[in-house]
């Protein structure tokens, strides 16, 4: 929703039309994304006997661990985590070039991938008839994926890191939009990448504190201590002390995930390998957890719970799915607990199958076949064979089947299929159990609510953080508020005091303003201004806090308060350009255009390709009779963004003000046919038509 900034103008009859057909100029005010990524808080104080928990260790790097482990190093760099992310280069790159054109038909954009020298770059491109109407070329600064299965694109700007249109999909060989961009939601070069998603997908990154994306240094791929823990202290003891039998004895300066009982090593895989909707817990945050420690501790992950869906299943769940399986849930009985050294010895768990160092294109495919063997073993034989006589009557009746895949117990018990939240991919299912019949597939799924995947009792904030995180991030059902709220109680001013922050979010997602002011003033907002909500956090949660209240007092027409609580956001997140933009959009709309002018330049210094930069000082040049420098920084904006609606209905504004009646049409028409439900561009072309 973009704001509509009147200024109050009383002359003859003829300025009044002038000025009534110039009012649908638009200062951009739009409700920005709330995706919160939490992440800063204290470290637990949960006593450990490993050392490398303590506050003074620290992160060494993976090429110090090569001094010593170097065979390791040497197998671990050639695995998805070791290639998980790096610079962009003919090297990293897995994507063929011959055919890297895709046409995304909802916003009718071309992309392409192409080299120039040793740089990547992505095109975007529109064509009206042979004619090229837009052109943005883009250089990748960095890839993200293994390539095993998909071959991502991020942009560097000035730190912040965003991903680009364009995916390459490994196992079919096949560019197209990356997940989430499809069916209208093309974001092009302006998804942020956030603290969540380079966490898993990376080490341990230098983000910057009052951010949501933005960066001072990304290592280059998953390293050593995302599985062990933050290494001086090891290096320092063994560099120093005497080696440790460590077939006798636990080494205690670093996390041996091997030592670690079956739900502390789960816990390492599930970090990143559970996706989901993640709900950090109050003060933690994504850097948090540490190899050894209790995930629920800090994180607990959601996911929407369907009956008959049995089959359907997200990219990085295996960690859920095989806790389904059979195989797992009777393993945790034969659990030695005694075995001090080897604790999930006889369980279940990844590192049955997977060798966390060694990829698995160069795992021999028996190793898998075998884990089952160790269980399975029938009638002392060495080798399983399948007895399923109805498989093995398929697999005779199949054209040149092969006896071999008798004992191929993964083909049948844990198959290849697609992921629902990511196209073009194949990957097993790791929930292990007979294969289900067509007719299971074809029953209706009923949704049953959300759950938690690794804590059995959330509690009930976190359960309420999810359903909106749910809402918001990936299934805008009104039930999910419904659901909040009830968990929110906010009766007395304990649990009103404890749920303010969730509070304030739900009553913004619902755009319930009045009841985002009248729980302020039940918690007296002075109070909440001085004492409250004063936090500097990665995760900006106190600064979101404070937007809400902003956004609230400016669409309730108390604008001071508003640049008051803006002003306060964009201090503790000052590098959350949205929260500028909203404040020089207040300053603006309080007739303070210097103050305003400080905020916009500020989001262009740091972000020279902010489309919402330029449309809101073009606005304002517009404003202060500077209209030439007005329409250089629209025809900035233009060519990053031919489609941004507040932009089209600047321009708009501005040739009706000229009164070119037949540019300001075509710019309101244009915004029409993307978006027919646009009621300031329909207003306007009722006016210019009935007007000029």
């Amino acid at each position: 929703m973009c704001g509509f900034y009147n200024s109050s103008i009383t002359v003859s009859k003829k300025t009044n039309i002038l000025f009534y057909l110039v009012s649908f100029l638009a200062l951009v005010f739009a409700f920005c994304e709330n995706k919160k990524e939490k992440i800063t808080s204290p470290e637990t104080k949960i006593a450990s006997p490993y050392l490398n928990h303590s506050d003074s260790a620290k992160y060494v790097g993976m090429l110090t661990c090569k001094g010593c482990h170097q065979k390791i190093y040497n197998t671990f760099i050639e695995t998805g985590m070791g290639k998980s992310f790096d610079l962009a280069s003919r090297k990293k790159s897995s994507a063929d070039f011959n055919e890297s054109t895709i046409y995304d038909k909802t916003d009718d954009f071309y992309y392409n991938a192409f080299w120039h020298k040793d740089s990547l770059y992505i095109k975007e491109y529109r064509l009206l008839g042979r004619d090229t109407v837009h052109l943005r070329n883009e250089q990748v600064n960095y890839i993200i994926g293994s390539g095993q299965h998909t071959n991502s694109h991020i942009q560097n700007i000035n730190g912040y890191l965003n991903q680009m249109p364009m995916t390459f999909y490994t196992q079919k060989k096949h560019w197209d939009l990356p997940p989430g961009f499809e069916n209208g939601f093309n974001t092009h070069f302006t998804r942020k990448i956030g603290l969540e998603c380079m966490s898993c997908h990376n080490a341990f990154p230098d983000f910057v504190l009052g951010s949501e994306n933005k960066y001072r240094s990304v290592p280059k791929g998953i390293d050593c201590e995302r599985c062990h823990g933050p290494g001086s202290i090891h290096v320092q003891q063994r560099t120093t002390t005497t080696p440790i039998d460590t077939s006798k004895y636990i080494d205690y300066s670093i996390v041996n995930p091997a030592k670690l009982p079956v739900n502390l090593q789960f816990d390492i895989c599930q970090r990143c390998h559970l996706q989901g909707n993640a709900v950090l817990k109050e003060e933690k945050s994504f850097y948090d957890f540490k190899p050894g420690k209790k995930l629920s501790d800090f994180i607990s992950v959601f996911l929407p719970k369907y009956k008959n869906a049995d089959d359907e299943f997200i990219m990085a769940s295996h960690a859920d799915r095989l806790k389904q399986s059979a195989c797992f849930i009777k393993s945790l009985a034969k659990t030695n607990t005694k075995n001090t050294l080897r604790p999930y010895k006889d369980a279940m768990t990844c590192v049955t199958c997977h060798n966390p160092h060694v990829s698995v294109k160069q795992t021999n495919k028996n190793t898998y076949n075998n884990a089952c063997n160790n269980c399975h073993n029938l009638n002392g034989k060495s080798q399983l064979e399948c007895t399923d006589k109805k498989v093995i009557a398929a697999l005779h009746s199949s054209p040149g089947h092969a006896p071999e895949a008798l004992t191929n117990c993964v083909s049948c018990h844990m198959p290849l299929s697609g992921a629902t939240d990511i196209p073009h991919v194949s990957v097993h299912d790791h929930y292990i159990r007979k294969p289900i019949t067509r007719h299971e597939k074809e029953k209706i799924k009923q949704f049953i609510g959300l759950y938690s995947i690794n804590e059995k009792q959330p509690d009930i904030l976190t359960r309420a953080q999810a359903y909106l995180n749910q809402y918001e991030k990936f299934d805008a059902d009104p039930a999910f508020l419904d659901s909040a709220q009830y968990l929110l109680k906010n009766q007395n001013p304990k649990y009103l005091s404890k749920n303010i922050k969730s509070l304030l979010h739900l009553y913004f997602i619902k755009k319930d303003f009045k009841q985002i002011l009248l729980s302020l003033s039940k918690l007296i907002e002075q109070k909440c201004y001085d004492s409250l909500f004063i936090k500097q956090s990665f995760d900006n949660s106190d600064a979101w806090a404070c937007y809400h209240i902003a956004e609230a007092n400016y669409y309730t027409g108390n604008v001071k308060n508003s640049i008051r609580w803006f002003k306060k956001a964009a201090t503790l997140a000052p590098f959350n350009l949205e929260f500028r933009s909203k404040l020089g959009s207040a300053y603006a709309a309080d007739n303070n255009l210097a103050q305003a002018m400080e905020q916009f330049e500020f989001i262009l210094q740091e972000n020279p390709k902010n489309v919402t930069g330029y449309t809101n000082l073009g606005f304002l040049k517009l404003r202060q009779g500077f209209h030439a420098e007005a329409i250089r920084l629209y025809t900035l904006a233009l060519k990053l963004d031919p489609d941004y609606e507040p932009l089209l209905l600047n321009l708009a504004g501005y040739y009706a003000f000229q009164k070119d009646k037949k540019q300001a049409t075509e710019y309101l028409q244009k915004i029409l046919k993307k978006n027919p439900n646009n009621q300031k561009a329909k207003m306007a072309l009722q006016q210019i038509n009935t007007l000029l």
